[in-house]
């Protein structure tokens, strides 16, 4: 565990070896003239759970927009599979394999939830390839298929999100980053959403989260790291953030330390 991330090096503290997907160094990006990130350094591995955590203003959902290309740093780099980031417009982003589920439910509620879930793959051009990967995830997400001609603003909020994770596939891509995926869900549904999240990390996909359940998303993840004031406070696996005394005070009601992970 360390309290910042090496501007170097495999990226991988303390996760399975895997290829470098992400790498954030020395980012400092904000709003109107003010900087809310400040040198914000971490990478990411292939196949792993990346949960991002720390209090109201930290810069969670700041570094998301960052990433995503909704709002260009200051200074710093930005590499996807060693390819920059920086400057590109959101949808390069995605074109390049990372997709963004926002925190703010995000269907179309007059479309039917087959529709949405095809509206995923709006740049794909291959109407075979688009059947076959909604085929797919109607596998994978059994609620997809069986409200699949109802209209999406017939769902509740769980069972949105779970469509909204199912859209988020149609590009195939390999970085998903979703930013608060659990908000305002009941703890069950909100179990579930993890249970999924969980499955397409099973899948091979790298997930990048920021979770206000701080517990909950380091008990699933494989990584966690903790914003402070805009700044990487800590990094480590997500056990030893759990465990860890003044972190757990700070954010997480008290340290853990015989509560199975998972």
């Amino acid at each position: 565990m360390t309290t910042s991330e090496p501007a170097s090096g495999n990226g991988n503290g303390g996760a399975a070896p895997g290829e470098l997907l992400l790498k954030v160094e020395g980012v400092t990006a904000g709003y109107g003239g003010g900087d809310i990130l400040k040198g914000v350094s971490f990478t990411v591995a292939r196949n792993e759970i990346m949960c991002i955590v720390g209090p109201n203003g930290s810069g969670k959902s700041t570094l998301l927009s960052t990433i995503s290309g909704i709002l260009r740093p200051r200074t710093g780099e930005i590499a996807f599979l060693g390819d920059s980031l920086v400057g590109l417009a959101p949808r390069q982003i995605l074109g390049k394999g990372v997709v963004l589920v926002p925190q703010a439910h995000s269907l179309f509620a007059e479309m039917t939830v087959r529709e949405n879930v095809e509206m995923g793959a709006y740049t794909v051009r291959d109407p075979a390839l688009v059947r076959r990967r909604r085929d797919e995830i109607e596998e994978m997400f059994p609620l997809v298929r069986e409200r699949a001609a109802d209209k999406a603003g017939s769902l509740s909020g769980g069972q949105q999100r779970l469509v909204e994770l199912a859209r988020s596939l149609m590009l195939d891509p390999s970085l998903i980053v979703l930013d608060e995926p659990s908000i305002g869900l009941d703890p069950p549904t909100r179990r579930t959403v993890f249970q999924m999240v969980r499955l397409m990390n099973e899948q091979g996909r790298t997930i990048l989260l920021v979770e206000q359940n701080a517990r909950a998303g380091l008990k699933l993840s494989t990584r966690g790291l903790v914003l402070e004031n805009g700044r990487v406070r800590l990094t480590g696996t997500g056990r030893e953030i759990l465990e860890h005394p003044e972190i757990g005070s700070l954010y997480l009601g008290g340290a853990v330390s015989s509560t199975p992970a998972g």
